[in-house]
């Protein structure tokens, strides 16, 4: 999925000195407290950590509370998906006007009916509200299914993801991976007979 990204970063954790008798886990409890938040610095949602203490001295800070500054390797899992990169997420509601999707379990995703390609015809189907593809009629978009979709824009103060359906690599993750898979077939077929 585009939009996750691994990062390394070399940090400076400043500690309160009642924290001292155990540095790691108020560093962690320091980190912990940026999760699932966008980060300027970070330049995307903290989604996960994996630190190392970089050295065992520490600077102190002078003021009326010594806090005192922990070196800090880490890698970072982040999110933040731009505009026309691909995102997959589990669809929550079909409506007529919208499909609603949950990204990574935390991030909320609406494509509006002017953003789902005319393929896509709505339709009740078994008292169920989906999206079913004119073309192939297994290309079916309803509550539960795994959605491919295009990143229009991405709040980063709410973790909201506006999104398109209107890119042809756009559906269904199921469906798109089982006709790259039938191209891919073709194609090998293609070329096994140009060898004859």
């Amino acid at each position: 999925m585009e939009g996750l990204k691994l990062s390394d970063a070399e940090l400076m954790v400043y500690i309160h000195p009642s924290k001292s008798r155990n540095v790691r886990k108020a560093i962690c409890r320091e980190l912990s407290s940026l999760l699932f938040q966008y980060d300027e610095t970070f330049d995307g949602v903290l989604l996960a950590y994996d630190l190392t203490v970089g050295s065992k001295q520490a600077k102190i800070l002078a003021g009326l509370t010594p806090y005192f500054g922990v070196r800090v390797n880490t890698k970072l899992l982040l999110f933040n998906p731009k505009p026309n990169s691909l995102v997959e997420g589990k669809i929550l509601k079909v409506s007529l006007e919208s499909i609603h999707v949950v990204v990574l379990g935390f991030s909320a995703a609406v494509i509006t009916d002017v953003d789902i390609r005319e393929e896509f015809k709505y339709r009740m189907k078994d008292g169920e509200e989906c999206f079913v593809s004119r073309s192939d009629k297994d290309h079916v978009l309803k509550v539960g299914t795994m959605l491919r979709l295009q990143v229009q824009s991405f709040d980063e103060e709410v973790m909201h993801i506006a999104g398109s359906l209107i890119p042809a690599n756009t559906g269904c993750v199921k469906w798109l991976e089982k006709k790259n898979d039938e191209e891919a077939l073709h194609m090998d077929r293609d070329r096994k007979r140009r060898k004859l």
